[in-house]
């Protein structure tokens, strides 16, 4: 099992507050310094007590533009001095510290560049660059500006500006370096551009990227760049002109804390986007379907209702109108989820109306019942919710027809309690009453009723549940279900 940041610096190192916060920041924004270095980076931190003896690895990031030396887990290896003198070196001089290094578990050897992160003037963890001594890739000018902007992040973490202090939320579709990258000058003026940037461009109708410009003049939405600029700290937008929409990360590059250039960016989200209205729609779409369902389904019931007033059997009118309290608890399960973007349900936002639903059944002057609910069942997917809402209108009606006999002034009165609860990969629901209890002899298998036997079947073959009935006072019903947790798909949101 993964060790997170904060546990494992807990455990092993003395990194708290502001220089833990510090470098967690670093963490969450590292991934582009990885792609710009074309290595892996790998941050260190000295075991507590040890004086910079041993460190432990508490992060590992690979690079998208390069091959990575550590395929397999780095996180919480402990790396003696001895093994790694540079970055020794570098915790104790505060300074950048480059040369060949063995890689860890393993006899081969590396360029390594050890930088310290400085926050306050001191440090708090070493970040090791680490590539292969040979490579293949022919350096040129993209390979050089990326390397150069990496030394420029790599003084920043000496300096103490970077990561920058404030928590930048970190999208998962936010872009990195292989996506495309613009770099400025100090006066914001365009001196890189790297050619998926490029593409990018083009597909936005620009194809002027002349070097010595700024993005204004060549009809790219240049607020992003200045907000960052005059901010010291990273700024997203999106970027949209006509189908083609770019996401845009605007990144300062600071030398003393003076603002010096800028790095830029960019991902093409078209295809993203398109995918998100389409996800809205079709939200949009099974929200409608429930909200007809649930419209047709309470027509039936209102038939149903018409055509019992006109039975003269009052058996025939009694089926009718359970026919009718399913019709509607189904309904109800409709209805909520045609408020919702996804086909996940509250369950309580189900049982609130199913118990008013039988409250206005049974309500007479003769039978007084009182029904509470306790508990909570949490997010529901909705084939679950479905066949469980008929199950708890079944449980809940019999025990007002079984429970409380009218007595011989005619009256009655009694309590009906709903118990949820939600345990990992299980639901529990009782449904207990202060009835008369059960019948000599009862048994669930044996029992003839229609509404136990719609329960049996739902629960055990549907649901794939248990279902237990004991005296307990009354009638205690029990059920238990198999409930995997809910995952909620929705459509993102269009910026």
């Amino acid at each position: 099992m993964a060790i997170g940041l904060s546990d494992l610096a807990q455990a092993n190192t003395g990194l708290r507050g502001a220089p833990f916060r510090h470098l967690q920041r670093l963490v969450a924004s590292w991934p582009p310094l990885a792609d710009l270095c074309f290595a892996d980076l790998i941050a260190l931190a000295p075991i507590e007590g040890e004086e910079g003896h041993r460190f432990v690895v508490l992060a590992h990031v690979r690079p998208v533009t390069g091959q990575t030396l550590y395929p397999g887990e780095l996180v919480g290896t402990v790396v003696q001095e001895v093994e790694r003198p540079l970055v020794a070196r570098a915790w104790r001089k505060h300074e950048i510290v480059g040369g060949d290094a063995t890689v860890l578990g393993s006899p081969e050897r590396a360029r390594t560049q050890c930088i310290p992160l400085m926050l306050d003037g001191e440090p708090i963890a070493i970040v090791s660059r680490e590539s292969p001594t040979t490579s293949g890739r022919r350096q040129g000018e993209l390979e050089r500006a990326y390397l150069d902007t990496f030394e420029r992040f790599a003084r920043m973490m000496t300096e103490g500006s970077f990561p920058f202090p404030r928590d930048e939320v970190q999208l998962e579709e936010a872009p990195r370096v292989a996506d495309g990258v613009i770099l400025l000058d100090e006066q914001l003026r365009i001196r890189f551009t790297s050619p998926n940037a490029i593409s990018s461009l083009h597909r936005m109708g620009i194809h002027s990227y002349t070097h010595g410009v700024q993005l204004a003049e060549i009809g790219f939405d240049q607020d992003a760049a200045d907000d960052a600029y005059r901010l010291r700290v990273p700024v997203t937008e999106e970027f949209e002109r006509g189908e083609t929409s770019l996401l845009i990360q605007a990144i300062p590059l600071l030398e003393h804390t003076r603002p010096t250039g800028a790095m830029i960016l960019v991902r093409d989200v078209t295809d993203l986007r398109r995918r998100d209205r389409a996800l809205m729609s079709k939200d949009a779409t099974i929200r409608e379907i429930h909200h007809r369902v649930k419209n047709n389904l309470q027509t039936i019931a209102a038939l149903l209702r018409l055509q019992g007033r006109r039975l003269q059997s009052e058996e025939a009118q009694e089926a009718i109108q359970e026919s009718e309290r399913r019709i509607r608890s189904i309904a109800i399960v409709h209805e909520t989820l045609s408020r919702e973007a996804a086909d996940v349900v509250n369950f309580s936002d189900i049982v609130g109306p199913l118990v008013r639903v039988v409250e206005e059944t049974v309500s007479t002057p003769e039978l007084r019942l009182h029904f509470d609910v306790e508990g909570d069942a949490g997010e529901l997917p909705g084939e679950v919710v479905t066949p469980l809402a008929v199950v708890l209108n079944e449980l809940m009606q019999n025990a007002v027809d079984h429970a409380f006999p009218i007595s011989e002034d005619g009256a009655a009165e009694g309590h009906v309690r709903v118990w949820l609860r939600r345990s990992e990969g299980e639901l529990a629901v009782d449904v207990v009453d202060d009835g008369v209890g059960l019948p000599p002899g009862f048994s669930l298998d044996r029992s003839r009723g229609l509404g136990l036997s719609i329960v049996h079947a739902l629960v055990t073959s549907e649901l794939g549940g248990s279902i237990e009935m004991r005296d307990d006072g009354g009638t205690r019903v029990s059920l238990r279900v198999p409930v995997k947790p809910a995952v909620r798909v929705e459509g993102l949101q269009t910026r």
